[in-house]
């Protein structure tokens, strides 16, 4: 099996702050593969040491069988760079934008143009190659952005929360757009997200990243038979109800409800419409009242709360001025 990135033992420290505690993983060639975690857990920082933004407090990191700390610059010509802040030269047009990256990348001119063409038909720009960059919706410049990452035939594509600031509709689109790059072009591709759907539709392992350490690792599937053979049981209810029902759902599914708000889920296995339907006649018989007793096949937000004990949504806004600390820090 050709990996494409080794991760060693990586860690890195900002004063006595750890972002990346301990990290290995391995990536193979090809492999579209997520860091799926909330603000501050460490993702942006591991792709920054990847690409040479960043020096490791200690590890090592292997790309295409070069390493970081020795070979920094020629790992550079062989990644592409996708970021959440969409940069495009507004006062170019489409193609200029890619001929500036390209004269950067040192991509001969007959080349540019060549390639240039392909990839604005790869994204779906090929009859605004003469429009300013300016005018573009935020989806077309995302798109065109997509292109100018791919135009010095990159072995690598990082994307680092890409969608992030899209409608639902240009992210879909999007999507589909990477699913393309990563079957046509065979890239691997580093997809860094606060998205769970994200994640969970386009890549095939996962890394979930909590406090600079990797909590789990593995395909969405795997990831998701991991919290539970069966399925999700959700209850909510006013205050009271509600921590009676848990005190009820813990004794009956052997299993420790996790509390959100006004609202708790607990893991069920085996038959789970019988064990709801049991479940709630518990609770009608201890007079118990509900707001509602809905149940779902496990997602990977049940994965994070099961994990980390918050969902995704709510970590990323916790996270947000532990992340400002930082930045003062430095």
């Amino acid at each position: 099996m050709e990996y494409s990135i080794i991760i060693e033992n990586l860690v890195k420290k900002f004063g006595d702050f750890t972002a990346v505690n301990n990290i290995s993983l391995k990536i193979e060639k090809g492999e579209f593969f997520g860091f799926l975690g909330p603000n501050g857990a460490g993702k942006t920082t591991t792709i920054n040491i990847i690409m040479g933004l960043l020096d490791p407090t200690s590890g090592r990191v292997i790309v295409e069988g070069m390493n970081i700390s020795k070979d920094i610059e020629k790992i550079r010509q062989i990644i592409g760079l996708v970021t959440q802040e969409t940069i495009v030269e507004p006062e170019l047009t489409v193609m200029d934008n890619l001929r500036l990256f390209g004269r950067l990348y040192h991509v001969p001119e007959d080349e540019i143009e060549r390639r240039g063409m392909a990839l604005l038909k790869m994204v779906g720009l090929e009859n605004f190659s003469n429009t300013y960059a300016g005018v573009l919706s935020g989806g077309m410049q995302r798109r065109l952005a997509v292109a100018k990452a791919l135009i010095h035939n990159p072995r690598i594509l990082v994307l680092d929360e890409p969608t992030t600031g899209l409608d639902v509709q240009n992210r879909t689109n999007f999507w589909s757009l990477l699913e393309k790059v990563n079957k046509e072009k065979g890239l691997t591709i580093l997809l860094t997200t606060q998205y769970l759907e994200e994640a969970d539709r386009l890549c095939q392992r996962i890394a979930i990243i909590d406090h600079g350490k990797i909590v789990a690792l593995g395909t969405p599937s795997e990831l998701k038979k991991s919290i539970s053979k069966g399925s999700i049981l959700e209850v909510s209810a006013e205050k009271d109800a509600l921590a009676r029902a848990a005190e009820i759902a813990k004794r009956f599914f052997k299993q420790e409800p996790k509390i959100q708000g006004d609202r708790f889920s607990v893991a069920i296995e085996g038959d789970g419409i019988e064990a709801m339907n049991k479940y709630i006649k518990e609770l009608e018989a201890k007079k118990v009242n509900t707001i509602s007793v809905s149940m779902h096949q496990p997602t990977l937000d049940d994965v994070f709360l099961k994990l980390t004990g918050s969902s995704l949504r709510d970590t990323v806004s916790s996270q947000v001025p532990s992340r400002m600390a930082l930045m003062r820090r430095r």
